[in-house]
């Protein structure tokens, strides 16, 4: 019947004993009742009743692991089953009226075993509450991870919306500024027609890395698009996101990465651009940001 009921089965056999103890007492001590004062409606309802309770035992026995939960729940319903066995056998067997310990047996259990299946099930209900909040986390954790960028452990496009527009109504709430940073690399399109997709691919991965460790813990660093990556700087007003703009550039332009082919040094610089969030929708200060680094971009251009 599988492992969890074979680990449950001395519960089982417990129960056993003391139907087959009950049925002994009876036999001992009382006398079969002809088959013509049987009632066949008491018979069924309470032997049908009785059995149903059996049922209902084993499926939680195979169906649930061992522990306080399922200890519960078997003594409840072992108690219950053992005072409509008990209740039968009174249908089969007469015991004499002198006789008052049947009475015991047969509804003594019953409460208790009501009491004991109610908090079973009421621990149960606990337990399914936490497992259902569980599911929700990794159902929540699944959906974020596909808005991840596959390349770079960064969010991606719509992530960045996402986190963006919470961060904006946070920020109104709270009378914060709020500083959206972008950070574009400088003839990212050389390097992948002189070094091969791939080597493009590494020096992506590797600014990525590079962008995190040089922003702090409450920033939030995502892949636009391309070569393109925008950095969402909560409390943080214009002039203080154009210093770590102007770091990040520095760190860009310092980072010594080289080929995997032949070992050379691939000499990179990025263009930044910085807005401060106004009373504003997401698209409309996305907009800006790629304006001012369009415009940051063509200058460079210009000086070159």
């Amino acid at each position: 019947m599988g492992a969890a009921f074979k680990f449950h089965r001395w519960k089982m056999g417990v129960l056993l004993v003391a139907a087959n103890l009950g049925l002994l007492l009876h036999l001992a001590f009382g006398e079969i009742k002809p088959v013509s004062e049987l009632v066949w409606l008491d018979i069924i309802g309470e032997g049908g009743t009785a059995l149903l309770v059996l049922v209902w035992l084993g499926l939680v026995l195979k169906s649930r692991p061992g522990g306080s939960v399922t200890n519960y729940l078997v003594l409840g319903l072992s108690c219950i089953f053992f005072s409509w066995w008990i209740d039968s056998l009174d249908e089969f067997i007469r015991l004499p009226e002198t006789i008052t310990w049947d009475h015991w047996l047969e509804s003594g259990p019953m409460p208790i075993g009501m009491i004991l299946l109610t908090l079973g099930i009421y621990h149960w209900h606990r337990e399914q509450l936490a497992i259902s909040a569980q599911m929700e986390k990794r159902e929540l954790l699944f959906r974020e991870h596909r808005l991840f960028d596959k390349l770079t452990p960064l969010g991606g496009a719509d992530y960045l919306k996402r986190q963006l527009d919470a961060t904006l109504m946070e920020s109104q709430n709270q009378q914060q500024p709020l500083s959206l940073l972008a950070l574009d690399l400088d003839g990212f399109a050389a390097i992948n027609q002189g070094y091969g997709h791939a080597e493009g691919d590494a020096v992506l991965q590797a600014v990525s890395h590079l962008l995190l460790l040089n922003l702090r813990r409450q920033d939030l660093l995502c892949r636009l698009a391309g070569d393109r990556f925008v950095v969402l700087l909560p409390n943080t007003g214009e002039s203080q996101a154009r210093l770590i703009a102007l770091e990040l550039q520095e760190a860009v332009h310092s980072l010594a990465h080289k080929t995997r082919q032949h070992g050379e040094r691939v000499q990179l610089s990025a263009s930044t651009a910085v807005v401060m969030a106004m009373n504003e929708s997401p698209e409309a200060l996305l907009k800006r940001l790629n304006l001012g680094l369009a415009r940051s971009k063509q200058t460079l251009t210009n000086v070159a």
